[in-house]
């Protein structure tokens, strides 16, 4: 083992002695004092599609459930799970760990825009430090008990991505994507990654999937067809929910009040994950 070694052998291409191949090796406990019964990640191959707005969303809607709910921020150089929640607060700690943030509806947050002095402040790091962090938001904070969590994932199959597989135990993922032709490599690379560490995937939802004409209700397909149907058949997914461009829902989260949202756009989303306990 190298001296720089920095324990996270899923971005090492050495072949030591130290390596763990099996990738229960490298799960994590939560906190002793945290008790967390299901994790689901939500996931896309590429930015911009709107994975924090469906991590917010399906907080807030198995929140309304009944559940208790909570959302570890794992883009960590993109965190805008705050911004939506309208959430001012810095976390705080003691010798026991670090406390998430509480949204107006009790929904509990961790993100690093939490813990920055200014949340425009840039997080320049690099990769094992951001992975280090997303570990510590599942090891050091003390979520006491949780239904459902949500990790909001950063893009792509890079070092984050590969440290929550590996090392917060999922029970599934949702993926995100849009309407546009980029849909279907969009989703194979997140549905090749979540197989190949042997996580399962729930479904598909797709966002800015259209435009509702507030006069006649037509759906206007603004991306042109969605081919979210074909790409979900190809590789044995279910469509979770097809969310529109909605003002209405673009207002609330600017306001930082996504807890306000009306829409049923995830309830066949939420309805799964509830088939999950």
């Amino acid at each position: 083992m190298s001296e720089s070694c920095s324990h996270d052998c899923g971005s090492c291409s050495s072949n030591c002695s130290e390596r763990q191949s099996n990738p229960a090796d490298f799960l994590e406990k939560p906190h002793e004092m945290s008790n967390i019964k299901k994790v689901i990640g939500v996931v896309s191959g590429k930015g911009g599609v709107g994975k924090s707005l469906v991590t917010s969303l399906m907080s807030v809607l198995m929140n309304r459930r009944g559940h208790r709910t909570a959302i570890l921020d794992a883009d960590i150089t993109g965190p805008s799970i705050p911004t939506i929640f309208g959430l001012r607060e810095k976390a705080t700690g003691s010798d026991l760990g670090l406390y998430p943030v509480r949204s107006q509806m009790g929904i509990s947050v961790m993100s690093l825009n939490l813990l920055l002095e200014n949340e425009s402040d840039p997080v320049v790091w690099r990769g094992p430090v951001i992975a280090g962090t997303v570990k510590q938001f599942w090891t050091d904070v003390i979520w006491s008990d949780v239904d459902y969590m949500f990790v909001d994932m950063p893009p792509g199959t890079g070092d984050v991505p590969l440290t929550v597989f590996q090392s917060i135990p999922l029970d599934g993922i949702i993926v995100v994507t849009s309407p546009q032709e980029l849909v279907s490599m969009i989703v194979s690379k997140a549905v090749n990654m979540a197989r190949l560490m042997n996580v399962p995937i729930l479904g598909i939802v797709e966002n800015m999937s259209y435009v509702e004409c507030p006069d006649c209700k037509k759906q206007i397909k603004v991306f042109g067809e969605s081919h979210i149907e074909q790409t979900a058949a190809e590789y044995g997914l279910s469509v979770l929910g097809k969310i529109p461009m909605d003002p209405a829902l673009a207002k609330v989260c600017d306001a930082g009040a996504v807890e306000l949202f009306e829409g049923d756009w995830l309830d066949s989303a939420a309805d799964k994950l509830e088939e999950l306990a």
